[in-house]
């Protein structure tokens, strides 16, 4: 059997619709975890306000955030995976039949970056990236959709021979930077080295990371936790009213490279919008969060 066009359509047109009506399960146990720590009382309010919109979000089957931000997909396509038809053509089509189904309607976000026109369609959309993985018979599909909060306010710069003190200093600059705009506590993903365009994947895939789960190499693992308690005391807090959980998390992926060494920081908001699924060669559908 093969995977079909119809399965992969359905599937990632449920994702997004999924992500943006609930918060990741390991999302709201940062959120009320937070809440029990933080030494600020109006931080406390505010993180249970989140918590409890969300939950009536998923209660009440409404969006969790009027900005449905863009069609963001990581596909990852294992090499022994058979398909029926075009998988690329299949994501846009599902995305096409969502936009035409959805209640309430998705607002038209999708900005044209020359002339700003603004639709439910474009040029690129849905962003996809492709990776492959070797032995495996599924496509493995994530969603995360962007919006302007957590979107602007990524960035990239490239330096010649750093040490960890500089890379540290870059992220801890880009988020007092960026401030109470990407609505924290955010997720942020830290990619170091490689090329400047696979930096910047790096940092988005590391967003990906389940929270609570440290990087397998404890020197990397010590870098996260430092600048996730960094950050902690720069005291925006929730939604910028102050307090100690301005991140939920920091993650950091990295990459051999030149002695040029891009670093790249990468935002998720509160919601920090993430649903995935694995669809096998028989077409069976795994949600795996």
């Amino acid at each position: 059997m093969a995977i079909s066009s119809s399965t992969i359509s359905r599937v990632t047109a449920d994702l997004y619709n999924r992500s943006l009506r609930g918060i990741p399960a390991d999302t709201r146990a940062a959120l009320v975890a937070a809440e029990r720590t933080d030494s600020s009382p109006i931080a406390k309010n505010t993180l249970r306000i989140m918590v409890d919109s969300a939950d009536a979000a998923a209660r009440n089957n409404h969006f969790v955030c009027s900005d449905a931000g863009v069609p963001v997909y990581f596909a990852r396509v294992g090499t022994q995976a058979q398909f029926e038809g075009d998988v690329r053509q299949a994501i846009t089509d599902g995305f096409a039949e969502l936009v035409a189904t959805i209640q309430p309607p998705l607002l038209p976000h999708i900005t044209h970056p020359l002339t700003l026109e603004r639709g439910h369609a474009g040029k690129g959309m849905p962003i996809t990236t492709f990776d492959l993985v070797d032995g495996s018979d599924y496509l493995d599909i994530t969603c995360s959709p962007k919006a302007l909060g957590s979107g602007r306010w990524a960035a990239l710069e490239i330096f010649s021979f750093p040490n960890m003190e500089t890379i540290e200093r870059f992220v801890i600059d880009t988020v007092i930077k960026a401030g109470s705009q990407p609505c924290p506590p955010v997720v942020i993903g830290v990619g170091v080295g490689g090329t400047f365009d696979y930096a910047a994947k790096m940092a988005k895939e590391a967003t990906l990371r389940p929270i609570g789960i440290r990087h397998a190499e404890p020197m990397v693992a010590d870098m996260e936790l430092r600048l996730a308690n960094a950050i902690n005391k720069t005291g925006f807090g929730p939604m910028g009213t102050g307090g100690d959980s301005t991140a939920m998390t920091v993650n950091v992926e990295y990459c051999s490279g030149h002695g040029f060494t891009p670093v790249a920081v990468s935002f998720n908001c509160w919601i920090n919008r993430r649903t995935r699924a694995r669809i096998y060669n028989d077409n069976t559908v795994v949600f795996v969060e």
